[in-house]
């Protein structure tokens, strides 16, 4: 997997998040977390989005207790003093992750699980408070006038269609460098 991760990073357009589940007791330790951060930072760059996800016990792994949210923050400070700029925590579906940069108080994205919430960068991904990038491929905001949007939309509610366009997107785009 490191192997496949340096390909990505290094040898194509590819956007890479990494997104590590820790579960308690297997991958939680301050060592571990430490090498992960380190080898992240040294291997692929300091601007690589980390995400910790909280394991819940399901299927088979029910013996062992939900990630609380303390080994989460810890992870993320663990990987913020490696260097890392961009690292992000989710407890579960109904806890939001947020998108801050370092320093800045204000959410920039906010997710619900995977799906974004609310979206507040400019078109280039820019922060509309410092204008700093945020790390990422991102499509501009999509807003439709009711004018275009039919008439259901008009009536005030807009067709699914119509709604998958207004949602702020985050582009994933993957090709091998030239």
């Amino acid at each position: 997997m490191l192997e496949t991760l340096r390909y990505l990073v290094h040898e194509t357009s590819c956007w890479t998040e990494i997104t590590t589940l820790l579960i308690p007791g297997h991958n939680d330790s301050d060592a571990e977390l430490g090498a992960l951060a380190e080898w992240i930072a040294r291997e692929l760059g300091t601007e690589v989005p980390l995400h910790f996800s909280a394991f819940h016990p399901d299927y088979k792994l029910q013996d062992v207790a939900a990630t609380p949210a303390s080994t989460l923050a810890r992870a993320r400070r663990i990987a913020q003093g490696a260097g890392l700029r961009h690292v992000y925590t989710a407890i579960s579906a109904t806890r939001k992750a947020d998108h801050l940069l370092p320093g800045l108080p204000a959410e920039l994205i906010v997710r619900n699980w995977h799906r974004i919430t609310a979206y507040d960068l400019d078109v280039a991904g820019n922060c509309p408070h410092c204008g700093q990038r945020l790390a990422g491929r991102f499509d501009a905001k999509r807003e439709t006038s009711a004018a275009r949007a039919g008439p259901a939309a008009r009536a005030g509610k807009p067709t699914r269609a119509e709604a998958r366009r207004r949602r702020p997107r985050v582009r994933i785009a993957c090709a091998p460098r030239q």
